[in-house]
């Protein structure tokens, strides 16, 4: 049974017991340079799971694009193996690679129907008849374009085409299917709702998908796993929770989210974290690894989990006192923006009613619980 027939036929099941999943997609040792001086991509060892939702994310020129266009078979690794399925295939031309291919602009056929664009690839591979007939009509149900297989793309709106895009790329049934941007010319409303889209297709089938952004909120909504991308390298690896909760480097933290640093010192190496100095004497517990007493350590510290504490006279633990600067409203948030140590500034989220009454000029008192301050020592 192809992936098409699958899709039909587990329309609103669960999703796939991935438990045994096995890799699909290896990198091992890649290396990619275009001038042979500058390495664009360094030492990327990296495993794709069967069935995984895997987005590379980072800033441009991170290198996440580059290695998508590897794996694809538009540009070839300086050195080290990329495997499919296995098979080395770092030698093998994109159209032996049984991948299918989502991009920005959609790349569309301007002159030929809907119906056309997605039959495409099946006649590629000559695949004819009743055969391509079934196949192609399958792909139209499964992203709902019904009633538009003969409009031709210019007829069509940014989301039917992206559509287009999708069944075109899933209707030969490829191992694997690669995204690039493929969202980021839609509106915020469209591009929100094709991400949940995307992801419910992925999931029913239980296809392999590796999907390249720069847009955190977009690899959060959709990734079973997230490969976050700097300078050519992989600064982490991991499901999107663990990501934004447990970040395991400076860059990490401050890419993904908002995020709040403070300079702080290590007293003491406790069993549950650390007694860390503040830069005004005051005492702060936090949790992390890899820190030794004497240490000048970061601590991270997201917006919403700073809360206001009325005592200011109270003995209080992790306790930190400042000075506020603005506040704005953001409707659900408010966002107080607040002087410490009197040179260090941070941003506390919180609900309206907890921010009423408080204005620029007010000193205000923050508390963050020791498991969300996170001592970070690269």
């Amino acid at each position: 049974m192809d992936m098409i027939e699958k899709g039909n036929e587990w329309l609103g099941s669960e999703p796939l017991d991935t438990s045994s999943r096995t890799a699909m997609v290896s990198f091992e040792n890649v290396q990619k340079t275009y001038d042979g001086k500058t390495l664009v991509v360094r030492d990327l060892n990296l495993a794709v799971q069967q069935g995984e939702f895997l987005t590379m994310l980072g800033p441009s020129g991170s290198g996440k694009t580059t290695t998508l266009m590897m794996l694809g078979g538009f540009e070839q690794p300086t050195s080290g193996h990329i495997r499919l399925g296995g098979q080395a295939v770092e030698r093998l031309p994109p159209e032996k690679r049984d991948i299918g291919f989502v991009f920005q602009n959609y790349a569309l056929f301007p002159h030929m129907t809907v119906h056309d664009n997605i039959g495409f690839p099946l006649r590629y591979r000559e695949i004819k008849g009743a055969e391509a007939a079934r196949r192609i009509k399958a792909a139209v149900d499964m992203v709902r374009l019904d009633g538009l297989s003969d409009r031709k793309p210019q007829q069509l709106s940014g989301g039917q085409q992206q559509r287009v895009a999708l069944a075109r790329a899933m209707v030969f049934d490829p191992k694997l299917i690669l995204m690039d941007e493929p969202l980021g010319a839609l509106d915020k409303q469209l591009r929100e709702h094709m991400q949940v889209e995307i992801k419910q297709i992925q999931k029913r089938l239980g296809i392999t998908m590796v999907y390249v952004t720069h847009d955190q909120s977009e690899a959060l909504t959709m990734s079973d796993r997230i490969a976050i991308f700097h300078e050519g390298r992989i600064q982490q690896l991991s499901d999107p929770v663990s990501l934004y909760e447990a970040p395991e480097n400076r860059f990490v933290a401050n890419f993904i989210g908002d995020n709040n640093t403070l300079q702080c010192s290590v007293l003491e190496v406790e069993p549950a974290g650390y007694l860390l100095k503040m830069a005004d004497g005051s005492l702060l517990r936090a949790s992390g690894k890899d820190a030794r007493v004497g240490d000048a350590v970061t601590v991270s510290m997201r917006p919403e989990r700073l809360n206001i504490y009325g005592d200011a006279q109270a003995s209080q633990q992790n306790l930190i006192k400042g000075k506020i600067l603005d506040t704005t409203f953001l409707g659900d948030r408010a966002r107080l923006n607040v002087e410490v140590f009197g040179c260090e500034q941070i941003v506390a989220s919180m609900s309206p009613k907890d921010a009423l009454g408080l204005k620029p000029g007010n000193d205000v008192n923050l508390t963050c619980a020791p498991d969300d301050c996170r001592v970070l020592t690269q």
